[in-house]
């Protein structure tokens, strides 16, 4: 059996003839029954889009006041930075570390590898480098986890209210659409497509040269 001819599932390694879905159509592993491959319309498009305006939120949710808190007369405002530097000064250095990686880096870097990825793609512009930037981002997906962060906010927004009045700031909505966002764009990745057209790319250079 010639294993070239064949797609092997990420889950389970079965291998599968590579099967041609229609846009709404969903193809699943027979065996574990993990999703495969999903069409979606202009994926590439959208990614680029999407990126654009997840990159341009990045800084505004980051650098902009997200929660202002006025005790005893003195206003204290906090950025997203502002958690990692609390945890690492009260000694929790690897809850700090992981919560920068997780919140901030990761999400940083996710985001500009889908920006290279689909900016590429819809240009037309091959790179040597294409599929290390594919593979990383996909190895990133489980590690950029904003919507655990987000949660952590609002926890901890419903417990000052007891102490006294807050005041949001631009850069929690900023972050609120940062996660719209990165949601919207996981989900109009169609990730066979990205595969296809780096190797048609890859083909095309080969070409050429």
């Amino acid at each position: 059996m010639n294993s070239t001819n064949y797609d092997a599932c990420p889950e389970c390694d079965l291998l599968l003839k590579p099967a041609q879905p229609k846009l709404g159509e969903k193809v699943h592993c027979p065996r574990c029954g993990l999703l495969l491959s999903r069409p979606r319309k202009q994926s590439i498009e959208r990614t680029f889009a999407l990126s654009i305006a997840g990159f341009i939120l990045f800084f505004p949710a980051n650098l902009l006041p997200m929660v202002g808190l006025t005790v005893l007369g003195n206003a204290n405002t906090g950025i997203l930075i502002s958690g990692v530097i609390a945890l690492y000064n009260d000694g929790m250095e690897a809850v700090a570390i992981v919560v920068f990686l997780a919140s901030i880096l990761f999400p940083l870097v996710h985001l500009c590898l889908s920006l290279l990825i689909s900016g590429h793609l819809y240009f037309n512009c091959p790179n040597r480098y294409l599929v290390a930037w594919m593979r990383w981002m996909h190895h990133l997906d489980e590690w950029v986890m904003l919507e655990v962060y987000m949660l952590g906010i609002i926890v901890a927004c419903v417990k000052l209210m007891a102490i006294a009045p807050l005041k949001l700031g631009w850069g929690l909505y900023a972050f609120i659409a940062l996660i719209i966002i990165t949601t919207m764009l996981t989900s109009s990745l169609d990730n066979r497509l990205f595969w296809l057209r780096i190797e048609q790319l890859g083909k095309e250079s080969k070409n050429a040269s």
